[in-house]
């Protein structure tokens, strides 16, 4: 696997347990539907959270959260509503992004909650 795959999916990992510490329960790690993916699946307090996860080893070019473009954020947003779809989901439905700054899985980690909301128009 690439140097940076890893570091994502260490990252990924690292901000599943970060979640389950703060009292979210783990729905799914990278839900695939197609080509349609999202990061972390989680639940906490009658709310469905999907969760972008970026990970870095620094801040020199580009701070990780500034990586979820809008175009990004539309797939996320149509993957999302595959979810919901496929299992039912009759929650409310907040989108976070979770940044992880390091290496060697010693990580700055930050919550962003109510990162971004859906555009009005998602096509």
């Amino acid at each position: 696997m690439a140097q940076h795959n890893q570091l994502g999916k260490t990252g990924e990992e690292r901000a599943a347990e970060y979640l389950i510490s703060k009292g979210y329960i783990i729905r799914d790690i990278n839900w695939r539907s197609g080509k349609m993916e999202l990061d972390i699946v989680a639940y906490r307090d009658k709310t469905l959270v999907v969760v972008e996860v970026k990970t870095r080893k620094n801040n020199e070019f580009l701070r990780p959260e500034e990586a979820v473009t809008l175009r990004k954020i539309k797939n996320i947003i149509q993957a999302t509503d595959a979810y919901i779809r496929m299992f039912d989901i009759p929650f409310d439905i907040r989108f976070d992004i979770i940044t992880l700054v390091g290496e060697n899985e010693d990580f700055q980690i930050e919550h962003i909650e109510d990162a971004f909301l859906p555009p009005l128009n998602c096509r």
